[in-house]
């Protein structure tokens, strides 16, 4: 039924669902980003460099998945890091087919340094939602992005 209803909506509709608003809203957030955080490090590269920080070494494979990047994105982007010295990649010894990715120093203080902007750039989106609300914005989009039987 919520297929054969979906199917009468006409395209001026379909604007309003969750693709264009989705779109949008990350339009807002990378401006915000380039504006107030960095214009040399995106999203991902905080993310990766925040959880090398947070939970150390990992393989890339562990660190893909935890920052949620697709392999084909994932080996590029910590390439760029390696490259600025932001991060080591170096071979598992026990096994040659693993790579193991490790925080720098300077990948450490760059993370350390824009945290505070990029939780900025976080509440000037959410300044419009009173507390509440944005728990409950932020849940409900953690769940919309989550694995349907997670």
């Amino acid at each position: 039924m919520a297929q054969e209803n979906a199917a009468r909506r006409t395209p001026v509709e379909a604007l309003g669902g969750l693709g264009p608003l989705a779109r949008q809203l990350n339009q807002v957030h990378n401006r915000l980003w380039y504006e107030q955080v960095h214009q040399d490090v995106t999203g991902p590269q905080f993310t990766v460099l925040s959880l090398l920080d947070a939970y150390g070494d990992m393989d890339q494979g562990t660190l893909g998945a935890m920052a949620r990047l697709d392999k084909s994105t994932a080996a590029p982007l910590l390439e760029r890091l390696r490259r600025r010295g932001l991060l080591e990649i170096t071979r598992d010894e026990g096994d040659r087919r693993r790579k193991l990715v490790r925080i720098t120093g300077d990948g450490r203080e760059l993370a350390a340094r824009l945290a505070p902007a990029v939780v900025a750039v976080s509440e000037r989106m959410l300044a419009r939602f009173s507390p509440g609300e944005r728990d409950q914005l932020l849940d409900l989009l953690r769940r919309a992005v989550s694995e349907p039987d997670a």
